[in-house]
């Protein structure tokens, strides 16, 4: 992928980025051309070698398309989880360092329903407020909207596809 000063961009792990410069950094006896990337959300900056763009994962942010189509994705039921927290653990962890929202919005509704189901391990809260942040980060820098109106929306839609998760589960159909 090529970058350029201004654009926004995707940082897997991190949201959404903006290009801000271009230099050359020495490190040992070796010069490094690379980008200097800012943060969105905290600010923070990030330096990535120009040969390392494409193997980080950096991608433009979602077009509007795949922004609505991400909306209409967050209210649709899942596959259920694993039921073994480790596997559960290492699976949610990768799919938030691909890089691919669809796979956070995943993640995102997989933790949602089981916080229904039982109080999460803090690592697992922890990977619940990543993988929302992600998504409302891309959102609202590939939409108009503002954060508190996404927010809100990818709330009742994660809501909704817990709904329809919980009614689609044989225990579920048999209890009631």
């Amino acid at each position: 992928m090529k970058l350029e000063i201004g654009q926004k961009v995707c940082y897997p792990g991190q949201g959404v980025c903006s290009v801000e410069s271009r230099t050359e950094r020495k490190i040992g006896e070796t010069k490094i051309s690379g980008f200097y990337l800012r943060v969105v959300s905290d600010k923070s900056s990030i330096f990535v070698p120009e040969s390392n763009i494409d193997s980080v994962g950096i991608r433009p942010v979602i077009s509007g398309s795949q922004c609505k189509r991400l909306i209409t994705r967050l209210a649709e039921d899942f596959e259920s989880a694993s039921s073994d927290w480790k596997s559960r653990s290492r699976e949610f962890m990768l799919k938030l360092q691909s890089g691919d929202i669809f796979a956070a919005a995943d993640v995102l509704k997989k933790l949602t329903y089981l916080s229904r189901e039982k109080r999460l391990s803090f690592r697992e809260q922890t990977l619940l407020e990543k993988a929302k942040f992600l998504i409302v980060s891309e959102i609202t820098n590939s939409s108009s909207q503002d954060l508190a109106t996404c927010e809100s929306q990818v709330v009742a839609r994660v809501e909704k596809a817990c709904a329809k998760h919980s009614a689609a589960q044989p225990h579920a159909a048999a209890a009631g």
